[in-house]
């Protein structure tokens, strides 16, 4: 494997409770399934089998990434390597859709408006009222944060927004320093930072899908920069009959 100055590779975590139901999770806390975990193994392997260690790991606050790293770095046999969490790499907040199934939030908003909100840049769902039990300020992982940084929704550049200053403040800087980095965060913050790495419009990125325990690898030069990116398939494709 030719190896540069530094890698990162991104994950999104593996399959999870609600996925079953089809509930937009957003800040909710929720497990992984046992197929979530085996996909994370399976990215272990494979990663492990390509030739990549890793010298830092970075999440969300979040059990389901903690859990995928657990399960990762438990296949890859190096289950001691530091992990850092943070909340600026939680997933999008969904306001009043979370804990929603998409037959529900349809009926209550209608199909147009419900997809531009999850799918658009732009715009954020309904807000969650300040008294909701469901806003973040009243859940025991956010307690010492200033409540008016908790989201009550977000866009897609909200998420955005709150995540660049952990990449430049922390990850990039990391990756200078020559170190190599998993991300194991959640879809939309992902789309974010790969909008961002790739210089992608709005409109591309509405297109843009990160599948769910597929590794992506970015390479960088001892600048930073972005020298290549690649998806790590889990599998070689069948022989042909």
């Amino acid at each position: 494997m030719n190896t540069h100055a530094a890698w990162m590779v991104l994950l999104r975590h593996g399959h999870s409770e609600w996925n079953l139901a089809d509930r937009f999770t957003g800040w909710t806390d929720i497990s992984l399934t046992d197929v979530g975990l085996a996909e994370a193994a399976a990215a272990g392997r494979r990663l492990e089998q390509a030739g990549f260690a890793f010298d830092e790991v970075y999440g969300s606050v979040l059990l389901r990434t903690r859990q995928t790293a657990e399960a990762l770095l438990a296949a890859m046999g190096t289950p001691d390597v530091p992990q850092f969490a943070t909340w600026r790499l939680n997933e999008r907040h969904y306001g009043a859709l979370q804990g929603m199934n998409k037959r529900e939030i349809f009926a209550t908003w209608g199909e147009a408006a419900s997809r531009r909100w999850w799918r658009g840049y732009v715009e954020p769902p309904p807000a969650l009222d300040w008294n909701d039990p469901r806003h973040p300020r009243f859940d025991p992982l956010y307690v010492g944060m200033d409540a008016s940084d908790l989201p009550a929704s977000e866009s897609l550049r909200d998420c955005q927004r709150r995540m660049l200053p952990y990449w430049h403040d922390v990850l990039l800087p990391r990756l200078r320093a020559g170190r190599r980095l998993l991300v194991i965060s959640h879809g939309n913050t992902l789309r974010g930072l790969v909008m961002y790495l790739d210089g992608l419009t709005a409109e591309a990125m509405e297109r843009v899908e990160i599948a769910s325990g597929v590794p992506l690898v970015y390479r960088f030069d001892a600048a930073g920069h972005v020298l290549g990116r690649e998806w790590l398939e889990l599998s070689a494709p069948a022989s042909a009959a």
